[in-house]
């Protein structure tokens, strides 16, 4: 592995570098269109699309949220606004209309690119639901209610959107911006600005928007294509969303800071991500354990071949051992690495390497990346903990977040005077270095590789009719690592059923956030001071839905 040297570059000048060495490699296949590009015809389309946003007069600082799957736009679009010296918000495809109202409004967004529809969602009509503006007013001059700050909408689809701007359209006004032009905005580029906006939640409160520079997420990308030992010669299957910093930064990061090519998937489907391992001869794979789980107990898994495999992570929640062992020796996996961290990290602060054994692979998460520090700190006194000795996780480097956006105080809650970036996460570190979970500060659940945060789920369902309170926690599951159980208080004992639960969220929350599980309960457990022992709620639900495992 390299020596770490601070890459102070954007990632604009990242992906030209990777074009200089390999032009005429292939960069991506897109495995639904069929689309093949090689790094030079990635580059000349990043651009076009950079100039024709200069034209359309998007400004510095201007933020642009993708609403998509994992489209060739979205990838070109990434670096087109990295160019331009502007800011991708990235929104999960799961969303509803309050979620996606209420991130455009926090993040104060001045444009939003999305697709006609995902998975029998229709976007355009989730859009019009709180923003009617769009479709009906002047796209010239933009007023929404709702979103003040919303100047412009942007279609990925091919058929023509009335009030929408095509792909196509900002392509032919590349025309107006001269490539001097383009290399004086491209020059007024810091790789210390924020290029990258992505929502996260705490135990308390709404999500709130991480603040990442080119600088965060360029060199977390480099450094875990290191950890994998990837090179030009690598093929990367990508079937994670690109909405997560899995996809975007362990996947297109690591990847085009190495030259390795990307056979990109709109969203995972275990067959499709068997095919294209086999027709590509792909190298590597990403994703969390249920994908894994998904293809290795699939009935056609053993039709297939596997045997160009040789890295990958597996990430985004716990990893049972014997799965690790089926994917090392039955996907050819056998240099498969496992990583560590949070969005505010960029996220990656600890990672396996490529020759751990498989006890080092599911009991740790490897040791502290390079240029990142990691260390054990009382949750009481931050003080620094000796090994073996279990407290909160803190990283301190290159990597941590710049702030939530418009949110000093949460800022300062999660990063202290000297600079340590407080996960919410317990562990230990063993005298090796290497890092060990144990448990959460927060109540986060993690189901299937999505973080669920209960106080948001919470301060939803307790507008369901009846309820006088609700607590969400998580509980084992065999298929999604932990999943969703809501306990109830309701007026006069009304039971609630999860059927009544599922009517109540459906088209105004993302369905990987609505409890699987539901209990009506007479009262929760108590501390003698009042305090809700959430605690003794997960273990009523792990006993109550122990088949769920």
């Amino acid at each position: 592995m390299s020596e770490f040297k601070l890459m102070e570059k954007t990632l604009g000048q990242i992906l030209d570098e990777t074009v200089s060495l390999y032009p005429q490699n292939t960069a991506f296949i897109y495995t639904e269109s069929g689309l093949r590009l090689t790094w030079k015809e990635f580059q000349e389309e990043v651009d076009t699309i950079a100039k024709g946003l200069m034209a359309l007069g998007i400004q510095r600082g201007e933020k642009l949220a993708i609403w998509s799957p994992n489209v060739p736009h979205w990838i070109s679009f990434m670096f087109a606004i990295a160019k331009v010296g502007a800011i991708l918000i990235t929104v999960n495809t799961n969303f509803r209309s309050n979620e996606l109202c209420y991130q455009l409004q926090q993040s104060e967004c001045e444009n939003l690119c999305l697709v006609k529809s995902y998975r029998e969602h229709n976007f355009l009509n989730t859009l019009n639901s709180f923003a009617p503006e769009v479709f009906t007013g002047n796209r010239e001059n933009l007023h929404c209610e709702k979103l003040p700050h919303l100047k412009r909408v942007i279609y990925f689809g091919d058929d023509e959107q009335k009030n929408l701007f095509s792909v196509e359209e900002i392509k032919k006004l590349a025309a107006a911006i001269s490539d001097e032009e383009f290399q004086r905005r491209q020059d007024s580029v810091s790789p210390y600005d924020t290029v990258n906006m992505q929502y996260t939640s705490g135990t308390t409160g709404f999500p709130k928007g991480v603040m990442l520079s080119h600088v965060n997420i360029g060199n977390n990308g480099f450094w875990i294509g290191e950890n994998q030992k990837l090179t030009s010669t690598d093929t990367a299957c990508l079937p994670a969303p690109f909405f997560h910093c899995l996809g975007c930064v362990l996947g297109l990061l690591a990847d085009i800071t190495h030259g390795t090519c990307s056979v990109v998937m709109e969203n995972f489907n275990p067959v499709q991500v068997m095919t294209a391992i086999e027709a590509h001869k792909c190298t590597s794979v990403i994703g969390v354990p249920s994908m894994y789980l998904s293809i290795v107990e699939h009935k056609l898994f053993k039709k297939f071949d596997y045997s160009t495999l040789r890295t990958g992570i597996m990430s985004g929640a716990i990893c049972p051992i014997p799965l690790m062992q089926r994917v090392v020796d039955e996907m050819n996996m056998k240099e498969i690495t496992i990583p560590y961290g949070l969005t505010e990290n960029s996220p990656v602060m600890t990672m396996s390497t490529t020759n751990e054994t498989i006890e080092d692979r599911c009991a740790t998460v490897g040791k502290a990346m390079p240029g990142i520090e990691v260390e054990i700190h009382d949750p009481v006194t931050n003080e620094k903990l000796p090994v073996n000795t279990q407290g909160e996780i803190c990283s301190r480097g290159y990597c941590v977040m710049q702030g939530y956006y418009k949110n000093q105080e949460a800022t300062d809650s999660v990063i202290d005077k000297d600079g340590w970036l407080h996960s919410g996460d317990l562990g230990v570190l063993d005298e090796r270095g290497y890092l060990k979970i144990t448990g959460r500060i927060k109540d986060m659940i993690v189901r299937g590789g999505e973080n669920i945060y209960p106080r948001e789920l919470e301060e939803f369902l307790i507008h369901m009719p009846d309820v006088l309170d609700v607590q969400v926690v998580g509980f084992p599951s065999r298929k999604y690592g932990e999943d969703i159980a809501a306990f109830f208080l309701t007026r006069n004992n009304k039971t609630i059923k999860a059927e009544d639960v599922r009517d109540f969220c459906r088209g105004r929350i993302a369905w990987h956030k609505i409890p699987r599980q539901v209990k009506t309960v007479e009262e929760y457990p108590h501390t003698a001071n009042g305090k809700i022992q959430k605690y003794k709620l997960r273990e009523l639900a792990k006993e109550l839905f122990a088949q769920e495992k």
